[in-house]
Parts: C-alpha cells; structure tokens; sequence
C-alpha cells in the first residue's frame, strides 16, 4: 500500500515540471463554421479518462490494482440559425478487463447515445426543447459535467436516479431552461424508464421497489417532474449546455445557492399484504446547496467549495445499491496553488460524504482526499485519490490514479 501511495505521488510530481503543451492552440475547441460569421457551425468534444485502481476489498482471486477506461466520449452540436441546436453525445463507460469482449460486440465494448436533443430559442433568455437530455433537477452535481469535475468523480449518491428512473442520467422528455436575471431555472417533464435497475417484486414486510412504471403501467407510474432554480450573486454561468462545471480554476468568481426536486408519482410500490397487491408510492428528492469560487491572491491561486444537503424518498423503507429512503450531506473543498497558467498547477482537496437510511442503522460515510494536476487545465489533467467508504463493519480503502485529455 505504501509503495503504491510512493509511486504515484512520484509520478505527480515529475509531471509538475511539465510545460503545457498544445493548449495555447485550443481556443474554443473543434469548431467549424458554416457561414462568414460562424453563427451557423458544428463542433466536435471529446474526451477519454484512463485509470488505475487499487481496492483493499475485492475477492482474494482478484488483482488489487485494475485498469479502467472510465469514459470516452464524444459529443457534437450545431446551429443552423440563432434559433435552433441539436447535441449528439455517445461514448462508453468503465471499459475493464471484465467488461472486454474478444471481438468488441459484448455488451461492455458498446457504444450508445447519453443524449441525443433538439431545441428551439423562444427568445435569448428562455429556451424549450426535448430528447434524451441531461437539464435535470435536484442539485448542480445532479447536473455536473465530467470534463471538469474538481473530485477524481461526482459524488455517486447525487446522481439520484441513475438506472432507476432514467438512462445512464438521462431521461427522454421535454424540458425548459433559461434566465430571469440572476435565476437560473430548468424544468422537465419526463417519461420514465420501463426497466429499470432495480428489478426486484415487492414482498410483503419489506421495504418498497422502484418498479411503479413496471408493475403499475405507463398510466399510473409513467411521468417523473424534475427542476433545479440557482441563484447567481456574482458571475454569471453559461446556461447554453445542462453540464455544471466543477471547477473553473479561478477563471471566474462565483456564488451561488440552488434548490431542486425531482417528483415520480407511483414511481416505487410496496406489497400491503401477503397475497400480490400492491400499491404505488410517490417518489419525493429536494436537495439544496451551494457553490463558490474565487481567485486568491495575485499569482493564479483560487479556491472552490462546494456543499448539499438532500432529503431522500423513495419509498417505505426504500435501499437499493447506493440509494435509500433517508438524508444525504455532501461536501468538498480545494484549493489551486499559485502557479504559471502555461505550466502545471496543483490543487488538493478534500470531500465529504453520509448517508443515513431509514432501513439501515448504519450510514454510509465517505471520504476522500486526492490533488489534480493541470498541465493544460482540465484538457490534460492527471488526478490522485485516495477514498474510504465504512457503512457499520464493512470498510473500503480505494487509490486510483487518473489521466484524462478531452479536445
């Protein structure tokens, strides 16, 4: 473990030396203009995170370091006029040893859409649109992109109904979104997955089952409502994407407060007797939270904090995987240590996670403590961390070191 801990932070701090390269060039990204004056284009993102995980609790026959292909991704949008986009995003997830295939047609290998939508500009401040999309309610990390994340991840809890209710975080529905001064808004109106995760039947003296649409029908089960409205007090964000950034690495001086909810009618059911009947329950997330950054000092030092406190309903008794009927607190903090933008900078940071769980005694408590280094922002960035999860007498010890690039 402790050659391990060495090594790595050998790495980090050979890379700190590094002279970002290719960056200065990237301005904007792959973006191609269409006209003379560029207000109709297409441009291309994309981006790949490779790591390398170490876990104190897996099977003795299992290697204690794996290698993980945790995203690569490939996202596209255009406008033919001022007044209508459409955004493809596809890629793949958590490619590992395990999920391989010996002709890339297993499951694991495949690509598929994360979000396929369209949508139409009423105005420059209101917007409506529909699809596969990812302006989702409940908080900002609900919302958070995965290109600059300030963690090594999001914090897995605050995507509340991934699998659930949604595909891989996204639902196919209609959605608004848009600006009334300093408030920030986005609504949608969902219809909610028939398969989900959570494929349990419910049992009578046991605790409810995400399964409303499956057992009930699309007429009882079938819509989730979904919001989250941010209060911006200082500069203002881009509401152009759904994706929340982690971090701007004090390129901007932010503050703000949001609240949000996500409503499924009938969405989970529970057994009320011993003879098959069942009856629906509703689906209840409220979270609020809060936001800031700020450059420090004169050097490029900056500081970003972030924190949540969400309350959790889903159901009587509801515990499945990582989700369960009761409360959540998170947060985390870093600090960007001064240094030359075109050469690599340091930021530590540490976060905070508990779960408590009305069909558990035990919360579940994480913590993490990690350092992304920049060499060229967040479009070449290798991060370090270090995790333990405890729920009662179960403990779990994770390092992973990751590289990410993204054009």
């Amino acid at each position: 473990m402790k050659s391990i801990f060495l090594i790595l932070s050998v790495v980090l701090i050979h890379q700190s030396t590094i002279v970002a390269q290719g960056s200065p060039d990237y301005t904007g990204g792959l973006k191609v203009p269409l006209n003379e004056d560029g207000s109709k284009y297409f441009r291309f993102i994309s981006w790949a995170q490779m790591q390398a995980n170490y876990s104190d609790n897996l099977p003795t026959t299992s290697s204690p370091v794996n290698l993980n292909l945790r995203r690569a991704r490939m996202l596209m949008f255009s406008q033919i006029n001022k007044d209508f986009l459409i955004l493809t995003h596809f890629g793949l997830n958590s490619l590992n040893s395990g999920t391989l295939s010996p002709t890339g047609k297993g499951s694991g290998s495949q690509l598929f859409f994360h979000d396929v939508w369209a949508q139409y500009n009423l105005n420059k401040n209101h917007v409506i649109g529909g699809g596969l999309h990812y302006f989702n309610g409940i908080s900002r990390l609900n919302n958070q992109s995965t290109l600059n994340m300030m963690t090594l991840d999001n914090n897995r809890q605050s995507w509340s109904t991934i699998g659930l209710t949604d595909q891989f975080a996204r639902h196919l529905g209609i959605f608004g979104k848009g600006n009334i001064g300093n408030l920030q808004y986005r609504v949608a109106i969902n219809d909610a997955i028939t398969n989900g995760l959570d494929t349990r039947t419910p049992t009578y003296g046991e605790g409810a089952v995400y399964g409303g649409k499956r057992l009930l029908g699309s007429k009882d089960a079938g819509y989730a409502y979904a919001g989250y409205f941010e209060y911006q007090f200082l500069d203002q964000e881009s509401n152009f994407l759904p994706f929340k950034v982690g971090t701007y690495l004090g390129s901007k001086k932010v503050f703000n407060i949001g609240a949000g909810f996500f409503v499924h009618p009938n969405g989970s059911v529970i057994a009320i007797d011993t003879l098959g009947n069942i009856e629906g329950q509703t689906i209840n997330l409220l979270a609020v939270d809060a936001f800031y950054e700020a450059p420090v000092g004169m050097n490029g030092g900056a500081i970003s904090a972030y924190a949540t406190y969400q309350i959790n309903d889903y159901g009587t008794d509801y515990l499945y995987s990582a989700y369960g009927t009761g409360a959540m607190i998170y947060g985390h903090v870093g600090y960007l240590l001064n240094g030359e933008k075109d050469k690599t900078r340091l930021q530590p940071y540490v976060s905070y996670a508990s779960n408590s769980y009305t069909a558990s005694s035990d919360n579940l408590n994480n913590i993490g403590i990690g350092i992304n280094a920049y060499m060229s922002g967040h479009n070449s960035k290798l991060s370090l961390e270090y995790k333990n999860s405890t729920q009662g007498a179960i403990q779990t010890n994770n390092v992973t070191l990751q590289a990410m690039i993204y054009l």
